[in-house]
């Protein structure tokens, strides 16, 4: 059976892309990152979703970069905006470098299991602006990866997958459904409390409520602000 990682955040886009993956009829193996973000319910929201798709393995990767700080996300002096995204500004909610030391250990973890193929929730769409969520940075990192890598140079080729890439939230979440993603296992906001209640008004939270209502689709979020 092919083999694959899948970056799995807990949230939306990444349990879609489990899905997918596992469609395709890849044997996945997940990967977490506890990185001293805000809060862990989005690491028991991915633990719930990879065990509900029946991941081969499920690891989370423990590391420390609320030492470097520098995002809302990893530095509590730093708030998360909940009035939206200046256009043409990266928000205060990147985390830098996060998407390249996330796929480099999934690189790593690649190469264990003898996968050829990586898949990660990134999207060009309906976004935040992040610029290790374009197609450039991807191509750019697969073209590294098999330069760098012992199973790059004996000819198997790495490729990282990005199937959100040109998907708009609403079609992200359509597809989803079809596939059986539960989303109300999933927790997207920024800064969720301990239970995964979201907070209903960060960027994330604005993007997931307009994808459901553009999609039709009843949203199971628990929000603890409404408005």
């Amino acid at each position: 059976m092919k083999k694959a990682i899948v970056l799995l955040s807990g949230g939306l886009d990444s349990a879609t892309v489990l899905a997918i993956a596992q469609s395709e009829g890849y044997e996945c193996h997940t990967m977490s990152f506890d990185y001293g973000q805000r809060h862990r319910a989005e690491l028991l929201a991915a633990e719930r979703v990879s065990k509900a798709f029946g991941a081969k393995t499920h690891r989370v990767m423990s590391m420390n970069m609320r030492a470097i700080g520098g995002s809302a996300l990893t530095d509590d002096a730093i708030d998360v905006p909940t009035t939206g995204v200046e256009e043409n500004q990266i928000p205060v909610t990147y985390v830098p470098a996060r998407n390249t030391i996330f796929l480099s250990y999934a690189l790593g973890l690649a190469e264990v299991v003898d996968a050829d193929d990586i898949f990660i929730g990134v999207n060009a769409v309906d976004y935040s602006g992040y610029p290790d969520c374009r197609p450039e940075f991807i191509q750019a990192f697969e073209v590294m990866a098999n330069l760098a890598t012992k199973a790059g140079v004996e000819g198997h080729k790495m490729h990282i997958r990005t199937p959100l890439i040109d998907l708009t939230k609403s079609q992200i979440i359509q597809e989803g459904i079809r596939l059986g993603v539960d989303y109300s296992q999933t927790v997207s906001c920024y800064q969720a409390d301990d239970s995964g209640a979201a907070c209903g008004v960060c960027d994330s939270c604005r993007l997931r409520k307009q994808g459901f209502e553009a999609a039709g689709v009843a949203d199971p979020t628990v929000y603890v602000n409404t408005h």
